[in-house]
């Protein structure tokens, strides 16, 4: 276990460590060194591999720099907050002005404080009157996350276009990843040098984004999943934000982020606050796989994170069974079919309320239609239970459609950028100022009801348009809208403790850690397609556990893309996260069923592994084909996958290893049947796989690894894995 975290203020150095002024945070392999010394803003000198007190007191400029020609005279520091006072001549971390003055910030350091895992920094720069308050966390799992707290003390307004967080990354980080999307396609890869200049990845949607990077990583040249020294951060905030990496000609390299803010959203009043959000910060040096661990492992320590004590249910959701046809016998038969097959959380999507008989209408009225459902929604509630299902339902409460009674009584209850314009449509919505009190106490006042009226143990929390235009009373309010999303979300669950809710924004829009502060999963993407979830899953899977990501297997033909999977497949691929099903099983065959039954009694068998274990990447030599899995934490049990994505160059496919094991113990493999057999396009199977066993050591499977079956493109192999005897 890492020693508490250590300050000296200004005082005689503990046991001749560490010098007066330096704050170590050590935990999970990772320190941070935080240099409090200089009259100016505290500066990180080391976030990366663990350190020794003794080490930690060499760290930055105690060693000496050299200085080059034509540069400010005393080395420029790299703040937590860069000054361009200081010399820096990057990014700043702080952006405003009051009335054209007081644009550059020069802060002085007034107070420290350090407890065991964190430290808080208080400085205040005298001329532009303002107070900065830093507070940096390191949690037992190594992951730190860091933010500002800026205060305005004068009299006169002071106009706040930008506080972000700063980080140093070494020289040696030479390469860049991050992410990028588009709806049905989201969080799929980018890589480049981390060149000199500044990468910056900036989002104006009013919501997370698809195109938005899940996070940005920095790492040493050729870094994987399971090696190369990597550093990456997220900003947690599910509205407008900023992602940047930077490398100035002197050799600085930086990660950072925080909100971005439109033009005159936040002009602190005298004693006014503003609190950025909290940019999270992950290291490893054992590659991307220990940086997901470090985030794994935070999320699944939070009191609400949905953990063993309660296993993620068997779903299914309605949307591709039915679309808007919602027929009582109908929903009551596919009831049926889905509590016969094992589904535990039957989910009634878009199309029950006043109004919606398609896309363009009824939005902002929630209110069982009559219409559709005379004798409302509580038969079918009754008739789900009765299988010993729980019952969910779809919401889109942030929006409106100008075809509502809601919108037409209210017009003025819509976000726009000013009085009486209406922005764009988009999907033939708008958005609901929840900012506005009445907007907001109408929309809470109707889920309320919702849920007091119903058994309804699941919302299914959507949120299907960017937010263009987004004002209210003439100004930029994307923020207080994001805050107001948070609030309402907040009372509902303080309201309703039982109800779980899942983050859907037109699929995987909606992704951050801060909205997960409020929900229990989130929906990866609209496309069902097994071979893009592949992708979508791997990378939304680098910072998210497997059990908050919601997974479906869909019918054989893609709703989104058209592509036609063998069902093997489509299991396998769900099956590794939130299970569950979105597709009329009331009209699957018999062997299709028999295949549900067996598959989902296999998710259930292996949730508790999937939902707690350490997820693995492999990195595979062959691009055709990605293998993946979950060890458990003692190493005693595992799940592996094996997918052929596409065809191979090569004849005979790369073995298959699973790195994590206990390298000193035996495990038996076991090929896992439930999972009918892939398609196959080899003329004769290894042995181990004909047999569908085969005991070999943890460091062979780890280092070697076994002979793969050849098989056709888009297919899938599982097998779990048992250690034989004692540790």
């Amino acid at each position: 276990m890492s020693p508490p975290s250590c300050w000296i203020p200004g005082g005689p150095r503990v046991g001749g460590d560490l010098d007066p002024g330096i704050a170590h945070l050590r935990a999970g392999g990772v320190s941070i060194v935080v240099d409090a010394r200089g009259p100016g803003l505290p500066v990180v000198r080391h976030w990366g591999a663990e350190l020794s007190d003794a080490d930690a007191r060499h760290v930055g400029p105690g060693l000496g720099e050299a200085l080059t020609v034509n540069s400010p005279d005393p080395a420029v520091p790299l703040a937590l907050v860069p000054e361009a006072s200081t010399g820096h001549m990057g990014r700043p971390g702080l952006r405003g002005h009051r009335a054209g003055a007081h644009w550059s910030s020069a802060f002085a350091l007034t107070d420290v404080t350090v407890d065991p895992g964190t430290a808080r920094f208080t400085a205040v720069d005298g001329r532009a009157e303002l107070e900065l308050v830093t507070e940096v966390e390191l949690t037992p799992s190594g992951l730190a996350r860091v933010r500002h707290q800026l205060t305005n003390l004068a009299t006169t307004p002071y106009v706040l276009d930008g506080l972000e967080v700063a980080l140093p990354v070494p020289p040696h980080a030479e390469e860049l990843l991050d992410f990028t999307g588009r709806w049905a396609r989201e969080r799929h890869p980018q890589r480049r040098p981390f060149d000199r200049g500044a990468w910056v990845r900036e989002n104006r949607r009013g919501r997370t984004g698809h195109d938005a990077t899940i996070g940005l990583v920095a790492g040493v040249r050729g870094f994987g999943f399971g090696g190369g020294e990597v550093w990456a951060v997220h900003v947690a905030w599910s509205g407008n934000h900023v992602t940047y990496a930077q490398r100035t000609p002197d050799g600085r390299s930086t990660l950072g982020g925080g909100e971005l803010l439109l033009s005159g959203e936040v002009i602190l009043a005298a004693g006014q606050t503003y609190r950025s959000p909290w940019l999270y910060a992950g290291y490893s040096a054992g590659g991307l796989d220990g940086v997901s661990a470090g985030f794994h492992q935070w999320l699944r320590a939070r009191a609400h994170h949905p953990g063993p004590t309660r296993p993620r249910p068997v779903v299914l959701n309605t949307w591709e069974a039915v679309y808007f046809d919602h027929d009582h016998d109908r929903l009551r038969a596919l009831a049926d079919a889905a509590a016969e097959v094992g589904v535990e959380r039957f989910v009634l999507d878009d199309g029950w309320f006043l109004g919606r008989r398609h896309s363009g209408a009824g939005l902002g009225d929630w209110s069982v239609d009559p219409a559709v459902w005379p004798d409302g929604l509580t038969p079918l509630i009754d008739h789900v239970e009765s299988l010993g299902m729980e019952f969910g339902l779809w919401v889109e409460p942030e929006m409106v459609n100008p075809d509502s009674n809601l919108f037409r009584a209210h017009p003025d209850w819509v976000l726009g950028p000013a009085p009486g314009a209406m922005p764009v449509t988009v999907r033939r919505q708008q958005v609901l100022n929840l900012a506005h009190p009445a907007a907001y106490r109408y929309i809470l006042d109707r889920l309320d009801q919702l849920l007091r009226d119903h058994h309804i143990g699941y919302l299914k929390w959507d949120h299907n348009r960017d937010l263009v235009d987004a004002g209210q009373d003439g100004r930029a309010s994307v923020r207080e809208q994001t805050h107001a999303v948070y609030r309402l979300l907040a009372e509902l669950r303080a309201r309703h403790p039982g109800v779980e809710i899942e983050s859907c924004s037109s699929g995987g829009a909606r992704i951050d850690l801060q909205i997960l502060e409020h929900t229990d999963r989130v929906w990866a993407s609209d496309c069902n397609d097994a071979l893009e979830r592949q992708a979508i899953q791997r990378w939304t899977g680098l910072f998210l556990p497997p059990e908050l990501i919601g997974s479906h297997v869909g019918p054989s033909r893609s709703h989104t893309t058209s592509r036609t999977h063998d069902l093997s497949f489509r299991l396998a691929t769900a099956i590794f996260c939130h299970f569950g099903l979105e597709w009329d099983i009331s009209t699957a065959t018999e062997e299709e069923r028999r295949q549900l039954r067996r598959a989902i009694g296999l998710y259930r068998d292996l949730r508790p592994l999937l939902h707690t274990g350490s997820v693995v990447r492999v990195d595979h030599p062959d691009p055709s084909a990605w293998a993946h899995g979950v060890v458990s934490a003692d190493r005693s049990a595992a799940v592996f996958a094996y997918a052929q994505l596409a065809t191979s160059v090569d004849a005979v496919p790369a073995p298959w290893r699973m790195p994590g094991l206990d390298p000193h113990r035996s495990y038996r493999v076991t090929l896992l049947d439930q999972i009918e057999r892939p398609a196959m396009a080899g003329r004769a199977d290894p042995a181990w796989f004909a047999s569908g066993t085969v005991e070999v050591s943890g460091r062979v499977l780890g280092v070697i690894g076994l002979p793969p079956p050849v098989l056709a493109p888009e297919q899938a192999v599982l097998v779990r894995l048992d250690a034989v005897g004692e540790p």
